[in-house]
């Protein structure tokens, strides 16, 4: 079994497509599991007070009829941020996408989420280093039941739950400690959930465009206009808000 020190929350979204700078959510269900093993569940249709593309909904049954009426994330936030809170987090591809997503809505109603503290175990990437399937595979292969209701918040993020318990079982050498899994799998290295920087040897850089590889904090000493260019386009609020940090960090170093 898992020996958790401190609540797990698991976590799947469904949304109206994969931008995180301007796609949101349409459905989000957490699977809160105790230290003592209890469960708790948290399901909440969202209005993402935009359009939900066909092609969205063809994957996750949601139609704008179904959240017209529902409540804006901005109005759940702060039950959704007391349900998670002091929990690490965990969720099947929810490094790249469904704690990016998370953080996004939260930054856009007005509340950081910090995930500094928080551990984080991506299912999925157990999975990839073991077996390379998809969830509804992972649910056949390690619980050997059929995935019914895939696309449902609720349905998915149970089934990673059970999968993750799964592979504890199957492979002793994840241990049976969030951190001895991290051991395993490698701890993500985030600067910002985008991915727009990288760590190296603790330095934050650029991972994209004409800077890529550079030291982040000597690109703005250097071009402060670099950092106005940022601020203006197209990038995730998470990605703005840790270059303003290191933007402020640099004007400190100067001063």
């Amino acid at each position: 079994m898992l020996q958790l020190i401190r609540p797990l929350a698991v976590i799947d979204l469904e949304t109206t497509g994969i931008n995180l700078g301007t796609d949101r959510i349409v459905e989000i269900a957490i699977v809160k599991i105790a230290p003592d093993g209890t469960k708790s569940i948290k399901r909440k249709i969202v209005n993402p007070e935009i359009p939900i593309p066909q092609a969205a909904s063809a994957v996750h049954g949601i139609t704008d009829e179904m959240v017209k009426d529902a409540p804006t994330f901005k109005q759940l936030a702060n039950e959704l941020k007391q349900f998670i809170e002091n929990c690490d987090l965990a969720g099947y591809n929810s490094n790249r996408f469904d704690i990016p997503m998370l953080a996004e809505e939260f930054l856009r109603a007005g509340m950081d989420f910090d995930c500094r503290g928080r551990k984080l175990v991506d299912v999925q990437k157990i999975f990839h280093l073991m077996e390379q399937r998809t969830l509804g595979a992972a649910y056949r292969f390690y619980c050997e039941k059929i995935l019914d209701g895939a696309h449902s918040a609720e349905a998915d993020a149970t089934a990673t739950w059970e999968v993750l318990e799964a592979q504890v079982v199957k492979y002793p050498q994840l241990g049976t400690t969030v951190e001895s899994i991290l051991k395993f799998t490698g701890e993500d290295q985030i600067v910002d959930f985008a991915r727009r920087f990288a760590l190296e040897n603790g330095v934050e850089i650029f991972n994209f465009g004409k800077f890529k590889g550079r030291n982040v904090a000597e690109v703005l000493k250097a071009e402060p206009q670099y950092y106005d260019w940022m601020m203006k386009g197209d990038f995730p609020m998470h990605t703005k808000q840790k270059l303003t940090e290191i933007f402020n960090r640099t004007l400190l170093k100067k001063g």
